[in-house]
């Protein structure tokens, strides 16, 4: 036995796990770190996890949370509402001093996805190492519903993940972990999650840096009001209840099948609400205002966010975009203003119509907003920003592509550089190059709250005097005039 290799049976405070050693890593899946939230608990707080004494096999995922499978991200098999459960990667050989924890927090709309989908070997690798949690968090209609009627705190999806920061605090040590250097991580909808914890009190104390990816803060699509969660809401009930008075007992005797069907589906039902307890107020305004735990900072987006949505119409129909259906979109979504749009953007300049309406909508929705927030959270704490920008980013696996125009780097695709998952087609020699940089600049920042250090190139931090956007692209790294290119200046004054 190599006395260099860490044991793959662990002790934690809840019980004795047993997980995996391969290659450079060991992980351990499954884990639970609350209660089954099923049967009296459905749409109750997280309660504690009952101890086990016997050793538990952490070999395999625990089942993801429900959710519905219409959607390529969705979860095969749709899941389960006993889904507490977390993963855990670390390097496989000692450290002489404890490791940074990085607890990363999925996207989907807070309604797809799962934390074990998300292999994090490469990413525990990296660096000096760093122990890695992925975390499953109740969904939809289980995990963020308000609705007339439910007696249920809102929220219950944050305050699962919650539950898992306590789990980390509690037991980072036995994996080797430092509890006093968390970094929690997250893409999209967990990136919006990571913007609510910091401004939730419930939170405090429980990271101590945070990672972005691909969600503003500041910016339109972070949190709903009570009023319009309520608003979503009412549709559920309104499937099969008529009466407010029996919504809590009507929803509570559904089946699990039966409530994702009456919830919908989609990117746009569920989201944080500002419920003046878990979010005391919309993240935007306190992230603004200064509102929000202090901890560095590192914050991005992709180049072409939007990308994959402006091609849709193409994957649909088999016919690219014209330049007079361009036109049509930019006259249907921005009304009077779409001259000006179609000024700033002129079809003749980009590869395809459809490129042009790409980086309308990438730069309207999702640029502007990422770098409104780059300001204002370095207003009040360390920041660095980034900007994805390969020409070409692995695929999504069996999924088409437009041929009138190329998707860049759309949203998600991001992903495939930091972690293992199988949504995405393997990543080339020069992909895989920048998956080392982009790895040992994550890892780094988790270690010392700055992304570059030996070996990595420079990467200087965000300021309002100086705003420095590094560009992470194969063969190209460094500084990029982020707001230039994406014609922030034209935004703003329309906004």
């Amino acid at each position: 036995m190599n006395p260099n290799l860490l044991p793959a049976r662990v002790v934690t405070a809840e019980g004795p796990v047993r997980g995996v050693v391969s290659g450079a890593v060991r992980t351990f899946q499954g884990i639970p770190y609350a209660a089954p939230p099923t049967g009296g608990l459905r749409w109750e707080k997280p309660q504690p996890v009952r101890p086990w004494s016997d050793t538990l096999d952490a070999r395999t995922p625990g089942s993801a949370c429900a959710q519905p499978t219409d959607q390529p991200i969705a979860i095969a098999g749709g899941g389960s509402e006993d889904c507490l459960y977390l993963n855990v990667t670390t390097p496989a050989e000692r450290s002489a001093s404890p490791r940074p924890v990085i607890v990363w927090i999925h996207g989907g709309s807070f309604v797809y996805g799962d934390g074990a989908s998300y292999g994090a070997a490469r990413l525990a690798a990296a660096g000096q190492g760093a122990v890695v949690v992925t975390v499953n968090y109740r969904l939809g209609v289980f995990g963020f519903l308000t609705a007339p009627g439910l007696r249920a705190p809102a929220n219950l999806g944050l305050l699962d993940q919650q539950a898992s920061l306590r789990w980390v605090a509690r037991n980072a040590e036995a994996f080797g972990g430092d509890p006093g250097n968390v970094t929690l991580m997250g893409q999209s909808g967990g990136g919006y999650s990571v913007c609510a914890q910091s401004v939730s009190p419930g939170a405090r104390g429980l990271f101590h840096k945070a990672i972005v990816q691909s969600a503003g803060c500041v910016g339109p699509d972070g949190s709903f009001t009570r009023a319009q969660a309520e608003e979503r809401g009412r549709a559920v009930v309104a499937a099969g209840c008529e009466d407010p008075e029996a919504a809590d007992s009507w929803l509570r005797s559904l089946s699990t099948a039966d409530l994702v069907a009456a919830s919908g589906s989609g990117h746009d039902t569920y989201r944080p609400v500002v419920d003046g307890e878990v979010v005391p107020e919309a993240p935007a305004e306190a992230i603004a205002a200064g509102r929000f735990a202090r901890v560095p900072v590192l914050h991005g987006s992709t180049r072409d966010e939007m990308s994959g949505l402006a091609g849709l119409g193409e994957l649909m129909t088999g016919r690219p975009l014209t330049a007079e259906g361009y036109a049509e979109e930019a006259t249907g979504r921005f009304g009077a203003d779409g001259p000006a749009v179609l000024a700033e953007y002129p079809v003749e300049r980009y590869p395809a119509p459809g490129a042009a309406l790409s980086a309308v909508l990438t730069d309207s929705e999702w640029s502007t907003a990422a770098l409104d927030a780059q300001v204002a959270l370095a207003r009040h704490t360390p920041v660095y920003a980034y900007e994805f920008a390969e020409g070409a980013a692995p695929r999504f696996r069996n999924m088409p592509c437009p041929a009138s125009f190329s998707l860049g780097t759309g949203h998600m695709t991001d992903l495939a550089y930091l972690f293992e998952n199988t949504l995405f087609e393997p990543l080339d020699g020069a992909q895989a190059e920048l998956a080392d940089t982009v790895t040992g600049y994550w890892s780094r920042f988790a270690h010392t709250g700055r992304p570059d250090g030996p070996g990595l190139p420079v990467w200087e931090p965000f300021t309002d005097e100086e705003r420095y956007v590094q560009r992470l692209a194969s063969g190209s790294i460094g500084r990029t005039d982020f707001a230039t290119g994406h014609h922030y200046a034209f935004w703003k004054r329309l906004a």
